[in-house]
């Protein structure tokens, strides 16, 4: 997914930190793991440039675990823990999720009590399917991901069993606006150009309402998307476009404006053909035309033994993901060159410090 589908790991700064700088890695500023909302959704505003990405089952007291991630990000965070080997954490972040079978356990009523539905174009074995519990590390500088997976892994006293894990990187960003940037994907478009970005938008469309009892939280779907990039570019560039529904080099939509303008539909030709192809991705992952609120997402793209998308969106509502998705399988060209093979959907927790710890809302309520 191009606009809707391809994202940023942060709605508000331009991300322009180069993936594999580490002098620039040296100079990120520290983002405090505390607060209403975890790190890592929001803040940092410039998005780091890697991400890893842990799934596990677990074994033993969801709140013990949970309190005790709590704790390893703290010590991760604050340069504590040996496994970082002395290197400064830096901008690192770390995401905390809890998956649907832990959330039905305390009450099937909450939001994130739901499994994800079956969707056309996926290739999903059991094993990347799911999963109780999901941590995602982010961070300018690539070696602190491995000590920090490490750290994450011995958290528990071994409850925690890895069932997956994705690593994926972002490259420069595009601005979009005065205090917004979005980056290129492997297929040369920007990524993430429409999603909410102030604070009101944010309480009305990501952050989940105190009435739920888990205030300050939010829904996560993460969605591995294999891309066949050689055969979208092996299309000409005015063809990728028809895919996407805007320019290449300037980001635009095809009906015409800067990066930051809104599609405009209904614009059509002399001929009285849409500007904005009906197929494209633009059209069909457009919020209004879904009729669904817009989700906020922190994608990234990955080139291991194959390449794609890893896509990560934030919403109160899983229905805001389904009910999109939805509409694009029944006509979004570019999902004609997707296959997923990784699903799975958590709830990111209320933010934690030092007088409540992480998962209290859940556990302690």
């Amino acid at each position: 997914m191009a606009s809707a589908g391809l994202a940023g790991c942060g709605p508000f700064g331009a991300d322009d930190n180069p993936r594999d700088d580490p002098s620039r890695a040296r100079a990120a500023t520290a983002v405090d793991p505390t607060g209403v909302h975890q790190a890592g959704v929001v803040a940092p505003q410039a998005a780091q440039a890697n991400l890893l990405t842990l799934v596990f089952d677990l074994a033993g007291r969801p709140a013990d675990a949970v309190a005790a991630l709590g704790r390893t990000v703290l010590a991760l965070t604050s340069g504590k823990d040996q496994r970082l080997a002395g290197i400064s954490p830096g901008d690192l972040t770390l995401t905390v999720g809890l998956g649907p079978r832990l959330v039905a356990a305390v009450d099937r009523s909450l939001p994130g009590a739901s499994e994800l539905p079956s969707f056309p174009r996926e290739r999903l074995s059991r094993r990347h399917a799911g999963g109780d519990v999901m941590v995602q590390i982010c961070a300018s500088d690539p070696l602190v991901l491995p000590g920090c997976a490490a750290a994450v892994a011995a958290t528990g006293g071994g409850a925690l069993t890895e069932r997956w894990r994705q690593r994926a990187f972002r490259g420069p960003s595009v601005p979009i606006g005065a205090a917004a940037g979005a980056p290129r994907n492997l297929l040369g478009f920007v990524d993430g150009i429409v999603g909410p970005r102030t604070t009101a938008d944010l309480d009305a469309d990501i952050w989940l309402p105190s009435t739920t009892g888990l205030r300050g939280g939010t829904i996560a779907v993460l969605r591995r998307m294999e891309i066949d990039v050689e055969r979208f570019l092996a299309q000409s560039v005015a063809e990728q476009e028809a895919v996407i529904g805007r320019r290449r080099g300037s980001a635009a939509p095809l009906s015409g404006g800067t990066i930051s303008s809104d599609p405009d539909l209904e614009a059509r030709t002399p001929a009285g053909d849409y500007l904005i192809p009906l197929s494209s991705h633009v059209r069909r992952a457009h919020p209004p035309s879904t009729g669904v609120r817009p989700m906020l997402r922190r994608s990234y793209s990955f080139e291991d033994r194959e390449a794609g998308l890893f896509f990560v969106s934030f919403q109160n509502e899983l229905s805001t993901f389904v009910s999109t998705l939805n509409r694009m399988t029944t006509s979004d060209a570019l999902l004609e060159f997707t296959t997923t093979t990784r699903s799975a959907t958590f709830l990111v927790l209320p933010g934690f410090d030092a007088d409540r710890r992480l998962g209290a809302s859940l556990f302690e309520s």
